[in-house]
């Protein structure tokens, strides 16, 4: 199989892209496949795969012209990923695909718009909720974490260090009567005022360098625990860089950059 792909990132939580304007080359992307396009070694290497397609091609009546049919690395789906629809919207801009400085884009978990803000992206990540606290274990350690669903479901725990959470090689426990379907694991420090690090386990990737709807879901608890009512600016650093994450009362809006590095074509032999 030959297709044409680009891989970009968006603070090093990284993607690649496939091409599939008219809903022909792919159809519905091979699990098995994506997951060997992810592998480190096998394949190109990434957290994610998402497929450039058409909203008309998948029979999707949209206000928006194009939908990111989004993988994660062992090849499940996904509902939404904040740095990934950035890295989406930085290849429609750079491919004339769109119009900016403002466009919609398409998602499993809605429509999302999207703003180009100098050299960054932001993304308006629309509604959250936040549910009930449960327990999350990791490196012989136990917290307390918080339900919040950002279009994925994530558990966020504060802890004193990051590096608390240890080597983050495995899957940390946590509830599965609360999550059934998996969950994203935020680890969350404190560093100042509206400032926080946090580190992240994502329900079929593994640990990542960076994670748009968990710095979200992490700047939703801080904004919590702050007692916060209006609007509030919070940074949010990870492995990879740094985010901005606006809590509003009834939704969030992700800022970041999100840059293609590669692209060509390839003869996949597997």
């Amino acid at each position: 199989m030959e297709f044409t792909w680009f891989k970009g990132h968006g603070t090093e939580n990284d993607f690649v892209l496939l091409p599939d304007h008219d809903g022909t080359l792919h159809g519905d992307l091979d699990p098995a496949f994506v997951a060997a396009l992810c592998d480190r070694r096998r394949g190109i290497g990434a957290d994610g795969v998402m497929r450039v397609v058409r909203c008309t091609a998948l029979g999707h009546n949209s206000p928006a012209e194009w939908f990111m049919d989004y993988r994660n690395a062992d090849g499940s789906l996904s509902q939404m990923c904040g740095n990934g629809i950035r890295v989406f919207a930085r290849h429609l801009l750079e491919q004339g695909l769109v119009e900016g400085p403002e466009f919609p884009i398409d998602t499993r978990d809605g429509l999302k718009f999207l703003s180009v803000v100098g050299d960054e992206i932001a993304v308006d990540m629309g509604a959250f909720t936040t549910g009930t606290h449960s327990k999350v274990s990791a490196a012989g350690q136990t917290w307390e974490a918080l339900e919040v669903h950002t279009g994925n479901p994530h558990a966020v725990a504060f802890v004193d260090r990051v590096h608390d959470a240890g080597t983050l090689l495995e899957q940390p426990a946590f509830s599965e009567s609360v999550y059934p379907e998996g969950v994203n694991i935020e680890f969350v420090e404190r560093r100042g005022t509206h400032h926080v690090a946090m580190r992240v386990h994502e329900r079929g990737s593994g640990e990542t360098r960076s994670c748009g709807t968990g710095a979200c879901a992490a700047a939703i608890a801080t904004a919590r625990a702050d007692g916060a009512h209006d609007p509030t600016e919070y940074r949010v650093d990870v492995p990879g860089g740094t985010l901005h994450v606006t809590v509003e009362p009834e939704r969030t809006v992700l800022r970041g950059p999100a840059v293609i590095v590669a692209g060509g074509t390839m003869e996949w032999r597997g």
